[in-house]
């Protein structure tokens, strides 16, 4: 199987809901057991909450900072950033051409 970015940054945005006021930017790609693959483009507000799973960011595009717990890491292309299960977290300063990679995996 093959995932390309610019195939899910086409389905991006979805239809607003009441958490994602300005479209849902990230897309469900695959699920296998505990392990999970998303991809998420979020522009101006992140409004994610903590997840119930660990995760890791892979950066495919642009660049933003990850405030994890308040700790701010900012980010670009190549880079992997690891938030734990439960942890605040939300990307800031987005560049317009920000995309990563998400992936969840552990129990939830």
């Amino acid at each position: 199987m093959k995932f390309a970015p610019k195939e899910f940054l086409a389905q991006l945005p979805k239809p607003a809901n009441e958490k994602w006021k300005d479209g849902v930017r990230f897309t469900e790609t695959f699920a296998k057991g505990e392990f999970e693959l998303e991809f998420f483009a979020p522009r101006d507000t992140d409004y994610q909450t903590p997840h119930d799973k660990d995760e890791f960011y892979i950066i495919v595009s642009g660049m933003a900072d990850l405030l994890i717990e308040g700790e701010k890491f900012p980010c670009e292309v190549g880079d992997a950033l690891f938030v734990e299960a439960k942890c605040e977290h939300h990307f800031e300063n987005i560049s317009e051409d920000f995309a990563t990679w998400v992936i969840f995996f552990g129990k939830s």
